[in-house]
C-alpha cells in the first residue's frame, strides 16, 4: 500500500539515427517520473538493509571477507585492527543515515502514462506476467526431454501463453473491483475451481449450483455463467 505519490514531467533528449536514411533524429520529448513511499515498504527496507549490515559486519569480524562486498565494507564501516584489541569494526552513521533516507521509495518513469496510480498498477501487471513468463519458459526447458516433438512443445508454450493472457486480464479486473482487499489472486481461482460439471454422454453438460461469493465474483468479473448456472 503506497502512502505518498508524486508525479514530475521531465524533458528527455531522444537521438535515433537511422543508417537507412543516413540522418539523425533529435527530439525533445516528455517523461512522466513517479516516485512514490510507502511506510510498510520503509520498514521491510530498514530490516532488509540491518540484516544485510549485521551480515558485512560478521564478515569484517570473523576477517571473512568477500572481494565483491568490497565497496560496501568501505562505505557502511571504519576497521581498525591491533595486536591487543584484535579487529574492531564501527560503523559510518552518516552513511547509515544518508541510507536511511531511501527507505519506502520506488520510482517509475514513463513516457505515456501520467496518473502514479495507473502507471504502478501497469507496472505490476507488466512485472506479474513477466515473472510467470520466465517461470513458464524454465519449466518448459526442464520438460524439453519429454517431450516427443518440437511442435508439441509450441502446442503447450502457446495454451499456457494464452493462459497468461487471461491471468493478465483477471489481475486486471480484480484492480479494478478492488477486489484484493478481500482476495488473492489464487483464492478467486480456487473459488471457481470447486464448481463441478457433470457430463452424460448424449445430454447437456450439467454444472453443478454455485455459491452466493461465486456469483458475484461472475459479475464482478462482468462474465456470464453457463446457462445451467442460471
Amino acid at each position: 500500500m503506497w502512502g505518498t505519490t508524486y508525479s514530475l514531467p521531465i524533458g528527455w533528449s531522444y537521438t535515433e539515427e537511422r543508417p537507412y536514411k543516413g540522418d539523425t533524429i533529435r527530439e525533445n520529448r516528455r517523461l512522466y517520473l513517479h516516485l512514490y513511499y510507502s511506510p510498510d515498504r520503509a520498514l521491510e527496507d530498514e530490516k532488509a538493509f540491518n540484516s544485510r549490515l549485521a551480515d558485512l559486519q560478521e564478515e569484517l569480524m570473523s576477517n571473512q571477507c568477500h572481494p565483491e562486498h568490497e565497496k560496501l565494507y568501505d562505505r557502511y564501516f571504519q576497521v581498525k585492527q591491533t595486536p591487543v584489541r584484535g579487529i574492531t569494526v564501527t560503523a559510518k552513521e552518516e552513511e547509515l543515515a544518508k541510507a536511511k533516507r531511501n527507505y519506502g521509495y520506488f520510482a517509475l518513469l514513463s513516457n505515456d502514462i501520467k496518473d502514479p496510480i495507473q502507471a504502478l498498477e501497469t507496472y505490476r501487471r507488466k512485472d506479474l506476467v513477466e515473472k510467470a513468463f520466465d517461470n513458464l519458459k524454465e519449466r518448459l526447458n526442464v520438460r524439453r526431454l519429454a517431450v516427443s516433438s518440437e511442435q508439441s512443445l509450441d502446442g503447450k508454450l502457446f495454451v499456457q501463453f494464452v493462459a497468461l493472457i487471461y491471468l493478465s486480464y483477471i489481475t486486471a479486473k480484480m484492480q479494478e473491483e478492488q477486489l484484493f482487499k478481500n482476495y488473492t489472486l489464487q483464492e478467486v481461482l480456487d473459488e471457481f475451481d470447486v464448481i463441478e460439471c457433470f457430463a452424460v454422454p448424449g445430454k447437456q453438460l450439467q454444472v453443478g449450483e454455485i455459491t452466493k461469493r461465486q456469483a458475484e465474483l461472475y459479475q464482478k468479473f462482468a462474465v456470464r455463467p453457463p446457462a445451467s448456472l442460471q
